[in-house]
Parts: C-alpha cells; structure tokens; sequence
C-alpha cells in the first residue's frame, strides 16, 4: 500500500474529491492510503497562525516554516540523503518544477508520498531549502493555494498503482508517456452519428490498416 501524507491548512477541500471515482476504489482496495494533516494543528499560538508578513516587505503572507516543520516531524519524514528513497517529500510551488507524466510514473513507484499545500503569497523559502526533497508546479498559472494542484498528483500517482484501474494495460501508450507524444484519438458507437462518421480504418476490423492509420494520425 502506497502512504500518501497531504500537509495543508484546509483538509476540508480534500473530503468530496478523495471520495470519488478512481481514487476512492483505490482506498477501498488498499492500494493507497491518504492521511490529511492540517498544518494549523502545529501552529504555536492559540490562534493557530500559520502565516506572517514578509520580511523586506511586500503585498500578501507568507506561510511560516515552524507549524509544516513539526507536521513533518510528527509523521518522522525528513529531507531524503538518498538518490534512491521510497520516500519523497514534495512542496507545491509556481518555482517548482513541471509535473509531466514521467514524474507520475516515478511516483507511483513509492512507498510514500508527502504533498506540502502552499497557500497565501508564498512559502518561506526554508522549506524548500532544508525540508522537502523537491518542489513541484502543475502549470505556469497562480492558483490561490496548492489544494487544487494536490488532487492533480494524488489523481494522475493512484492511477498508476497496480490494480488501480480495471484493465492494466490502460496506462501503457497514453497521452504524455513520452515528451510530444499523443495517443491517437478514440471512437464507439453508434458509427454515424449526425452525418459524423467514424473513419473507415477502425471499422474495417484489420489489424494493419488500423495501426496504419493510428500511427498516421499521432
């Protein structure tokens, strides 16, 4: 069983989404388990901050590194020294690097996976200097926390792990297996549909024309 461990200051966002679809038949088959750690319980104060003003000013807040050091420490993770660790902790940034395929498939070869949720302006930069193995972004967009981006890794691993999905050859020759790499486009019934038909090659039921055809289109 994959251990997934998500640190974030609204693990309310992750309920519905982690109760759905392929991940949710994931969990019932023990492939993987999910743990929600909310960074808040870790704050010092009774108001449970996890946020302070920038130093050398600027607009917005920035998450302080004291409350997600010790929520990695009450799991006893830390910084891998090993190039070859089942263990990776990831911190979701705009900084980060592109979240691909590739990376997915390495993942989903870990005991454990570790997703740091920023939020507010930034991160204090300690984070991802002494604390996380790497940093990860899903887009060259700004999303307001990495809640969103957190589903995106959890969703494209788990569908990786062996029998996740109900045919295990659905993962080989996808999109994005290979950089620049597209799998060819899908049809089904009914063949016609609005005068929309579906090309002659897939119906012909050879073989060498179908792959003809496939490899013409990618």
């Amino acid at each position: 069983m994959m251990q997934v461990n998500i640190l974030t200051i609204f693990p309310e966002y992750f309920t519905s989404p982690l109760q759905t679809s392929i991940v949710k038949r994931a969990q019932v088959k023990d492939a993987i388990n999910v743990n929600l750690v909310n960074i808040r319980d870790f704050a010092s104060d009774k108001h449970h901050t996890t946020d302070d003003r920038p130093f050398g000013g600027g607009p917005g807040m920035v998450m302080r590194i004291e409350p997600i050091d010790a929520a990695l420490k009450s799991l006893k993770l830390r910084k891998s020294r090993l190039a070859k660790s089942d263990s990776r902790i990831v911190l979701l940034s705009a900084r980060g690097q592109q979240f691909t395929q590739q990376k997915a498939r390495e993942y989903g070869q870990l005991q454990q996976l570790t997703i740091i949720c920023g939020h507010y302006a930034d991160v204090d930069q300690r984070v991802a200097d002494h604390l996380v193995d790497e940093q990860l972004s899903i887009g060259e967009y700004i999303l307001t926390g990495g809640e969103p981006a957190a589903l995106v890794l959890v969703d494209a691993v788990t569908r990786m792990l062996p029998g996740v999905l109900g045919n295990e050859q659905s993962v080989i020759g996808e999109t994005h297996d290979a950089p620049g790499f597209h799998s060819p486009p899908q049809y089904t019934r009914p063949a016609v549909y609005n005068g929309w038909k579906v090309p002659e090659e897939l119906l012909s039921g050879d073989p060498k024309k179908i792959k003809q055809w496939q490899s013409k289109i990618i």
